[in-house]
């Protein structure tokens, strides 16, 4: 399957999206610009200070007249130094705030995005961009845009000070601008292309690394170690020489505004000689203006050197904006094909049940799932499923069936709306209860454990739910027993780190959510293939209880679970093949019954 990565916003967008961000903050950007501003004005009046001691000082005047000015230096220092704490503290918050906005949409589009498009990317493309680009932003934020908006106000201010002393000296100042703006124009022509390849390299990397180290069994049982260690050293590589590009980059860009340094500040120099000269200025003001040159060395490197920081983390920006402009996958524009019905006027404002149970899952009888001519392909001309037509009536549980490849699995992700199908309808005549969570719950033999504590492990699908409640849903898929054994009971950790769980009890804790969720329709994808045989009946079990009174899809890989369906439902090539009850299907003699004698061979002989 050929990679496309994830979305990466133009320019202009991601300039839009930033000042989306802001303008709910356009008090705090305001306070903290005008005490920026007042910090950086008074931090001017140090060189006309030191400019007035020299002239204290070539004058011959006693020592008393040098006290006023160096307390008034003093004042300076602490009222600037006061100011721009109090400054840098309200961008940083301005920053900070528009950052966490960003990330919080961030992740509600990644968790949105379609099940198909992650897939084609590769996590390690969404995770380069949740771990390493959120990173570079976030750095920036934190240092890189305060210093800049302070050397910006700095560089400014200062021109107008010498302005201010004499319009020549801004004018022999200037004589750096071309340099400078060059070297800039010539470093962001350069940079933006350079860091938005180095960003896809580095992700590519990541995908490649966690393609090797995530299949290492499978890559030594095909002795494929050399193959997939020239893949990593290539990735490595290219991601190598992109990072040494940029360091030379860089190394170019100084040695371009130590040139800009020097020629201004010999101009300025030249120009106080002559003004002196002739008499038209001070030496103390000859001298303030060199010191205004020489003060804009730092604030000058600093936002030029920013824009290193600026360009990378700019990258990083647009492919987290790319991700977050994304439509959210519930939107009728979005999800073309597929449409759910609104919840009923009212319903979100009622509470949960303690434990609830299935809410307006239709009348008995009703079709509650409707799929119309559905058709999907993860790849273009290579289609999984094909014109299939399905309805499940309210109550009824239907098994999927059907041999490996057949689209069972397509189409269970399809109607629980993991994926976006590429033609037909999928509609859900149902709603979740009290408006909470989604109509349709998917429970696969994958589940994850969350790390922390078993209660909060399940409150992810009943946040409201307290500790009867969880225990009340432990019951009915038969794992209270074992929780309640476990060290600290609810209270135990559980996930990375904390206490280990066997494949069945963490399939019963993935019941034990949907039962506390109480979606009116219920889609198992092989939900108790973990089990093994030890615990199959256990599971089995629990998964009866979980769906009791719901709407249930069950892609079954033990046909037992077909003979206690109310329906089965055959598949083969991405097609319905067969759907009648098992008594029916088996008489009939077709696809069903040729599975149903394969599978009971096969565990005859395993007996």
């Amino acid at each position: 399957m050929t990679r496309e990565l994830l979305p990466t916003a133009t320019p202009a967008r991601t300039r839009a999206a930033v000042l989306e961000l802001l303008r709910p903050q356009r008090g705090l950007a305001f306070a903290g610009f005008a005490v920026m501003v007042g910090a950086t004005a008074v931090g001017l009046l140090t060189q006309p200070l030191l400019g007035h001691i020299v002239d204290l000082v070539a004058d011959g005047r006693a020592a008393e007249a040098v006290t006023t000015p160096v307390v008034l230096l003093v004042a300076v220092a602490v009222v600037q130094g006061a100011a721009t704490v109090v400054g840098m503290s309200l961008i940083s918050r301005l920053g900070e705030t528009a950052l966490a906005r960003l990330r919080e949409r961030f992740v509600e589009r990644a968790l949105r995005l379609p099940l198909e498009q992650v897939e084609k990317a590769g996590s390690g493309d969404l995770t380069a961009r949740v771990t390493g680009d959120v990173s570079k932003v976030t750095e920036a934020v934190r240092t890189a845009m305060p210093e800049l908006a302070r050397s910006t106000l700095a560089i400014m201010l200062t021109l107008v000070a010498l302005a201010v002393l004499d319009w020549r000296f801004a004018l022999a100042a200037l004589l750096a601008v071309p340099v400078q703006a060059h070297t800039a124009r010539w470093y962001v022509r350069n940079a933006v292309p350079l860091y938005a390849e180095q960003r896809v390299a580095n992700g590519a990397q990541h995908q490649q690394l966690l393609d090797t180290i995530g299949g290492a069994a499978t890559v030594r049982s095909f002795r494929l170690e050399a193959a997939h260690a020239a893949q990593v050293t290539r990735r490595s590589r290219a991601a190598v020489d992109l990072t040494m590009r940029g360091v030379r980059l860089v190394l170019r860009f100084y040695s371009r505004l130590h040139l800009a340094e020097y020629t201004g500040l010999a101009a300025i120099l030249v120009v106080g000689l002559l003004l002196v000269r002739d008499g038209s200025v001070s030496i103390g003001t000859a001298t303030a203006a060199a010191l205004y040159f020489h003060s804009l060395f730092t604030p000058i490197n600093s936002a030029l050197v920013l824009l290193d920081d600026a360009q990378s983390a700019g990258a990083s920006l647009a492919r987290l904006v790319g991700v977050a402009d994304r439509p959210e996958r519930d939107e009728p524009a979005a999800r073309g094909a597929t449409t759910r019905d609104a919840l009923p006027d009212g319903v979100a404002e009622h509470r949960a049940e303690p434990v609830p149970r299935p809410a307006h899952a239709g009348a008995p009888g009703e079709v509650v799932v409707s799929v119309r001519g559905l058709g999907h392909a993860y790849e273009p001309g290579r289609p999984v499923l094909a014109d299939v037509d399905l309805e499940l009536r309210a109550g009824e549980r239907v098994a999927l069936v059907g041999p490996s490849g057949a689209g069972k699995t397509t189409l269970a992700k399809l109607i629980a709306g993991m994926h976006e199908p590429t033609a037909g309808t999928v509609r859900v005549d149902a709603a979740a209860p009290h408006g909470v969570g989604s109509a349709v719950a998917l429970v696969t033999q994958e589940v994850h454990v969350f790390a922390g504590s078993l209660a909060d492990d399940l409150r992810l699908a009943a946040p409201e739910a307290g500790d009867d409640d969880l225990r009340d849903a432990l019951d009915r898929v038969d794992a209270l027993a074992w929780v309640e054994a476990l060290p600290d009971g609810l209270a135990t950790v559980v996930g990375d780190g904390g206490h280990r769980l066997t494949a069945a009890q963490v399939q019963q804790l993935a019941l034990a959510r949907l039962v506390l969720a109480g979606p009116p329709v219920a889609v198992l994808d092989e939900a108790t293939a973990e089990a093994g045989s030890a615990g199959a009946r256990v599971l089995e079990k629990a998964t009866e209880r979980a769906i009791e009174g719901r709407t249930a899809l069950i892609v079954a890989h033990r046909l037992t679970q077909a003979t206690t369906a109310d329906r089965v439902v055959v598949m083969d090539g991405g097609r319905i093949v067969e759907s009648g009850s098992h008594d029916e299907l088996r008489a009939a003699g077709g696809r069903y019954a040729a599975l149903w004698e394969a599978w009971s061979d096969s565990r005859e002989g395993a007996r």
